[in-house]
């Protein structure tokens, strides 16, 4: 197995991963919460949910990376 392979696996895992964590964390928003509401409150992220976010920026970034790689890897 050569380090394209691996690359381009760890690509589709990397995607699925990021829209998993993307769906988590837009669980609770509906609909009309998301589109009609122009209200909005700041709310920090505790516990869980900061982690899960902070998991869905590397995810991204290491998605980033590895497109990199398979670019350079032609």
């Amino acid at each position: 197995m050569n380090i394209k392979f691996i690359s381009q696996i760890a690509q589709v895992v990397f995607a699925v991963f990021i829209v998993v964590l993307t769906l988590i964390q837009s669980k609770g928003i509906g609909l009309s919460s998301a589109v009609g509401s122009s209200i909005s409150f700041y709310r920090s992220r505790r516990g869980l949910e900061k982690v899960i976010f902070i998991l869905t920026i590397a995810a991204g970034f290491m998605l980033v990376a590895n497109s990199l790689l398979l670019i350079l890897l032609g």
